[in-house]
């Protein structure tokens, strides 16, 4: 069975240029990516994250609309 999980994560570049990104999949299950590029580290952080979720499982998740200041 497949399931859509979303997740905030941050993308930062370091003093030597290498791309790393970082989200928690629970408040103590957290998953890095790393990579040459923005979007490689977001891919390595994908991977990473499907990983994860073989060892501690998917989340539940509440999904909130909200309105936002134009």
């Amino acid at each position: 069975m497949q399931r859509d999980i979303t997740l905030p994560f941050t993308v930062s570049q370091d003093e030597n240029g290498a791309w790393c990104a970082a989200a928690a999949l629970t408040p103590d299950a957290f998953a890095n990516g790393e990579g040459d590029t923005r979007e490689a580290a977001i891919e390595d952080l994908r991977a990473a994250i499907t990983l994860l979720t073989e060892t501690v499982g998917v989340p539940e998740q509440l999904t909130v609309t909200v309105e936002v200041g134009r």
